[in-house]
């Protein structure tokens, strides 16, 4: 039997998180009803009170690979989730949950093995009923930081395929750097027979190599123009504000929640989601899927 919406809204974290999860599955810890006191809220009366909160957590983490060997360092322990509550609750008093919730959030995604969070926070001594904010964070929406702790937000840039072999490229890419933002420059389909093999999942593989023969024909003409393939190469280049062209088949296929089709446009709006670029930039006449989290503009 499913959760009807209205009984999943009010679930534990732990049968939210089960609900959202993607094909592949994570291994999840939890905290449950975990009570404790603090000043916080906004109003007057609540100043220099103390006020039970309860907190419920879930942790989606990365699987473990190795033998663990019962060995609590190879391990998220749960320590970590009450140590970040802890830790947050000393550092400052807070007048919203909200803010309480995403610093945890933010503290939990911190872990190497942390990958979404569910963060329930109530309020139990406001009235006879409990009063509380529930947030969800990924590992993916976090933007990379400089060694200075720099939040930066890069440009994703669509380019269709008369923009990749415009005579003026060149001068297009000279007044995108000159926002001064890191670009990652993705295209489509090239304008070229593929195979067909009628068949979804290789059929995808096909395309998304075929777009990877698009990038590094983007690089062929322009030398800023650096086709990497991995998150790492991305948060490299985006640490030192360069430009790179995304090929984008081990990203979308090692994605545990990532975009279950091939369209190249889905495809940019999603990594711009991800890597949480302050805007995706369209050149061509191409179709936009609504409902995006960023900011899409056309060239």
């Amino acid at each position: 039997m499913t959760m009807s919406d209205i009984e999943l809204a009010f679930a534990h974290p732990e049968d939210r998180a089960e609900a959202s999860a993607g094909a592949a599955p994570r291994d999840r810890i939890s905290l449950r009803d975990h009570v404790v006191e603090a000043d916080i809220g906004a109003f007057q009366k609540e100043r220099g009170h103390k006020q039970r909160l309860r907190f419920n957590v879930v942790v989606e983490v990365r699987p473990v690979t190795e033998p663990l060997e019962d060995d609590v360092d190879r391990i998220l322990s749960y320590d970590r989730i009450t140590e970040a509550i802890d830790a947050e609750l000393a550092a400052e008093r807070l007048n919203l949950l909200e803010t309480l919730a995403e610093r945890v959030a933010e503290r939990i995604l911190a872990e190497p093995a942390a990958m979404r969070v569910f963060v329930r926070i109530e309020k139990l001594d406001i009235g006879p009923y409990a009063l509380g904010v529930e947030i969800v964070r990924s590992r993916a929406e976090r933007p990379v930081q400089t060694e200075g702790m720099e939040a930066v937000h890069p440009l994703v840039v669509f380019l269709d395929n008369p923009s990749i072999h415009a005579d003026d490229l060149s001068a297009r890419l000279d007044a995108l750097l000159a926002q001064g933002l890191p670009l990652i420059l993705t295209v489509g389909l090239p304008d070229l027979p593929r195979p067909v093999t009628g068949h979804k999942p290789t059929q995808r593989r096909v395309d998304l190599l075929a777009m990877e023969q698009n990038a590094w024909t983007l690089a062929a003409r322009d030398p800023r123009c650096v086709v990497v393939a991995t998150r790492t190469e991305i948060d490299w280049a985006i640490k030192r504000r360069q430009s790179v062209v995304w090929a984008p088949s081990k990203l979308v296929l090692d994605a545990v929640d990532g975009p279950k089709g091939s369209e190249p446009v889905s495809l940019a709006l999603w990594l711009a989601e991800t890597m949480s670029a302050t805007a995706l930039v369209v050149h061509g006449d191409v179709a936009v899927p609504a409902g995006s989290r960023v900011p899409v503009r056309r060239a």
